[in-house]
């Protein structure tokens, strides 16, 4: 029984959501995110309820995915994802110009990312980032590719990590003797 697929999602008062055979849209004072759904999947609207329902039991793992990327687009719409990053290290550093996010993370030169236009990037100081927008899958590849520059490394914890990740640290060398 898929217990994620059979609960019911409330729709906020300023939040519509629309279905056209197998897209589910959402317009809400955040924007508007859409998305296509497996057609064996089924999505009602009762008064201020969402249900989602499945055609049999061979599409139970769509069941549970669809109501997990509805959930997540009226909550997109409503409030917003935010994934904060940091620098760790002697001369990493994050710098925004114009469109571009410029990293500076210990390579003979600084890398360049072009900052996708539904996604918002502020720069609270030189070595903290904040990565916001409505599209959860956005928001997170956007800043998991950021982090793929320099990855956290196990021994002294330099790199590009979430803020509040915790890096598994590793003895040195001079341990071991």
């Amino acid at each position: 029984m898929s217990r994620i697929g059979n609960r019911e999602l409330s729709l906020p008062e300023n939040v519509t959501l629309t279905t056209d055979s197998n897209i589910v849209t959402v317009k809400g004072p955040k924007g508007e995110l859409s998305t296509e759904i497996n057609k064996n999947i089924t999505v009602t609207v009762k008064e201020d309820k969402v249900i989602v329902e499945r055609k049999n039991d061979n599409f139970k793992n769509f069941h549970g995915t669809a109501n997990a990327n509805i959930a997540n687009m009226i909550k997109g719409v409503t409030e917003g994802f935010e994934k904060k990053l940091e620098a760790i290290g002697v001369g990493y550093r994050f710098a925004i110009k114009g469109t571009t996010l410029v990293v500076t993370a210990g390579y003979s030169h600084p890398v360049e990312v072009e900052i996708p236009s539904d996604i918002k990037v502020e720069a609270t100081s030189n070595t903290e980032l904040t990565i916001s927008g409505i599209d959860k899958c956005k928001v997170g590849e956007f800043t998991a590719n950021i982090r793929k520059i320099r990855k956290p490394e196990p021994y002294k914890g330099k790199g590009i990590r979430y803020k509040d990740e915790q890096i598994r640290r590793k003895e040195g060398k001079k341990a071991s003797k």
